[in-house]
Formats: structure tokens, C-alpha cells, sequence
């Protein structure tokens, strides 16, 4: 292992410690890539580390709770994916981006981020470029999210409900409506994480609609968030098994921890040149289509 390599993974074992924000890790992660320290290999695991930090705070959380949130979102969070598909439709016409790039920055937008993305692309077979460009722009809004919500939400005097549904409707990646509810507090927290995971559980039938419309093309295998599944038996497990309690609190600490460091690796895969290919019409598309969700989520729960 080069020097390099070392340095990277010296600062990804620091984003572990308890003083480090979620944040503080994304932050450092691009910081750090753009002085050159990298660990392909290592960042090559981010996407394990996110699912499995995910099912590992799933035995922190409330049954109980966790149904009734699921309850209460299911309709807000089909109102907010019939909303950003209809302003996307709008928007593409407007910005004139190309249909396959605005289809992926739209799913992403609705659902959660790249994971959307991801699960769209095999069936919507887009150019390596327009995958390029949706993922460079939802990156970007989606870090600006983490860090931007926490602040309007002790601005405006959020309570702690009204944030995390605020969250999980209007932040991109599941990685960072967790950081940004982790960030202001922990029953923020257990709503943001669970209304987030009941608006991926979309990814299913929208990737199913969409192999519907593209039918003509090659078939594809779709890609389905399985970690949730296993998020929701960690809930129920434990839900079932509350002798072993001091057991789960140190793998919920363990799965938020992990959040961090994913959120770590995931600022390192921030790239310049990426952005400046990605376009201001296609950026332009894309912010709009956050503002909006997020302005009318926002309208909505404080009304």
C-alpha cells in the first residue's frame, strides 16, 4: 500500500470517531480526493457500507413507530413522486436536456438519488455520459441537501416530526436524509430514515414502469434495493427479541458510524471534471426540480 493509500484510510478511520459530523465526513472525503489521496479499492465498498449501516440501524428503531410513520408517509411520498415526474416533463422542455439525462436526474430527484439512478439504467439504457451527467448533478444537490436542511430546519424552528419528514421527502440519497436528520436529533432521526426507505420501496414500480416504456429495447435485469428488506427484518427482530437490547444499541451505533463513513467515501468520488462536463442546462433542470420539491414539501408540512 502507497503513502497515499495509507493517508486515505488514516482519514476514512477518523470519520469513525464520535466528534465527526456526517458533514464533517462529506466534506473531508472531497477535500481529501482533491489533494490527490485515494483508495480505489476501498471506495469500491461505499455502497456496501451504506446498505449495511442501514440494516444495522434498523435495530435501534421502533416497531411501533416505524408502522405508524409508514402509514402516515405512504401518501405524501406518492403525491411528492407525482409531483417531481410531472415538474421534470415540465422542466426537460423547458432546458431542452436530453430525455434519457433528464429521466435519470428526475428519478433521482423522486426516489433517492443515485440508488434510483442506478436501478433506472438497465432498463433505460442511457449513453455512459448521460449516466454521468444525472448522477455529477444529483451528487452535488444531494451534499448540498446534508448541508443546507439541518440549517433552514433550526431557522424556521422545525420540530423535531416535521424535519425528518421534511428530510426524507425533499433530500436526494438515503446516506444524506440520514446524516441531515442525525444532525438534528435522534427522533429526526428514526422519521427521516424510515419515510426515506418507504419512498425508495417507489424504485420497484417506477423501474417497473419505465421497463414497460422502453420495452422495445433489450431487456435488462432491474436492480432492486434488497437492503431494505433486510432493514425491516432487523426491525422486527428485534422487535421480537427485546432481551438482547444492549446487543442492538451497540449495533445501531455501529450502523450510524458506518453512515459516516460512507458518507466519507462518498465525498471522494466528488469529481471537477465530471461537473464542469455535466452542463448548465442539465444543472439548471436539476436544481429547479430540488427547489421545487422542496419548497412545496415544505409548504405542505408546516401548513
Amino acid at each position: 500500500m502507497n503513502n497515499k493509500r495509507i493517508i486515505f484510510a488514516l482519514f476514512a478511520l477518523c470519520s469513525l470517531m464520535p466528534f465527526v459530523s456526517p458533514a464533517m465526513a462529506l466534506l473531508a472525503g472531497a477535500v481529501v480526493s482533491a489533494m490527490g489521496f485515494k483508495d480505489e479499492k476501498l471506495s469500491s465498498y461505499t455502497s456496501l457500507f451504506l446498505k449495511a449501516s442501514i440494516v444495522l440501524m434498523g435495530f435501534g428503531m421502533s416497531l411501533k413507530q416505524v408502522i405508524d410513520v409508514s402509514s402516515k408517509s405512504f401518501v405524501i411520498t406518492a403525491l411528492s413522486l407525482v409531483f417531481v415526474f410531472t415538474m421534470g416533463w415540465v422542466l426537460t422542455r423547458v432546458f431542452k436536456v436530453e430525455n434519457k439525462t433528464a429521466l435519470l436526474i428526475t428519478c433521482g430527484t423522486a426516489i433517492c438519488g443515485g440508488s434510483a439512478i442506478a436501478a433506472a439504467a438497465p432498463v433505460v439504457h442511457p449513453k455512459n455520459h448521460q449516466l454521468s451527467f444525472a448522477l455529477t448533478i444529483v451528487f452535488v444537490l444531494n451534499a448540498a441537501g446534508l448541508i443546507l436542511f439541518p440549517v433552514v430546519g433550526h431557522h424556521l424552528h422545525m420540530s423535531q416530526e416535521v424535519f425528518g419528514y421534511w428530510a426524507a421527502i425533499a433530500i436526494h440519497d438515503t446516506s444524506s436524509v440520514v446524516g441531515a436528520g442525525a444532525a438534528y436529533g435522534a427522533d429526526a432521526l428514526q422519521i427521516a430514515t424510515t419515510v426515506k426507505l418507504v419512498r425508495a420501496l417507489w424504485i420497484i414500480p417506477v423501474t417497473l414502469v419505465l421497463a414497460l416504456v422502453f420495452s422495445g429495447k433489450e431487456k435488462s435485469g432491474i436492480k432492486i434495493p434488497w437492503f431494505i428488506g433486510l432493514f425491516v427484518l432487523a426491525i422486527i427482530f428485534a422487535h421480537f427479541t427485546p432481551r438482547l437490547q444492549y446487543i442492538y444499541q451497540g449495533l445501531s451505533l455501529a450502523g450510524s458510524r458506518g453512515m459516516v463513513l460512507a458518507l466519507f467515501l462518498i465525498g471522494s468520488e466528488v469529481s471537477v471534471k465530471e461537473l464542469k462536463k455535466a452542463g448548465w442546462k442539465s444543472f439548471a433542470m436539476g436544481l429547479l426540480l430540488w427547489v421545487s420539491i422542496s419548497l412545496m414539501s415544505l409548504v405542505f408540512l408546516m401548513h
